[in-house]
């Protein structure tokens, strides 16, 4: 099982860094949530996760994710990845900078009849922030 967690793992960053909204968006199970910490509202569904890909790579279009590490337990698999970018387009009503972003985080997934069902995101917004020139560095 855990061979075949790492393939999925796999597969879903690079339908990330295809830009495949369809492809990513086919991951997650039609009843999917996730909990975020940089956002105020739970992500519910197929379609929540195809309006924010779309947000994400209107704001960064050359967006690609790296996987750092990968954990599997039981029904469950942790990412560790970065993300990397051109801030291209307005995001968190930040207008354009044109800087580039890198931001590391973790994801905890649990997964359900071969699709994603519930999703925890934990982030570097602080990081993104002094990527962009709004906080200083520390």
């Amino acid at each position: 099982m855990p061979e075949s967690f790492q393939h999925f793992a796999t597969d879903f960053i690079e339908a990330w860094n295809a830009h495949d909204v369809e492809r990513v968006t086919s991951f997650y199970a039609p009843d999917y949530e996730e909990i975020d910490v940089a956002q105020t509202d739970v992500q519910r569904g197929r379609e929540g996760i195809r309006r924010r890909l779309i947000y994400y790579l209107r704001a960064f279009p050359d967006l690609q994710v790296s996987l750092d590490a990968c954990i599997v337990e039981d029904s469950r698999v942790v990412l560790f990845w970065t993300w990397r970018g051109t801030h291209r387009g307005t995001f968190m009503r930040i207008p354009p900078t044109g800087r580039p972003v890198a931001v590391r985080g973790t994801s905890l997934l649990t997964l359900e009849n071969g699709h994603i069902r519930h999703g925890v995101r934990v982030w570097d917004l602080a990081g993104l922030l002094r990527s962009v020139g709004l906080l200083p560095e520390l």
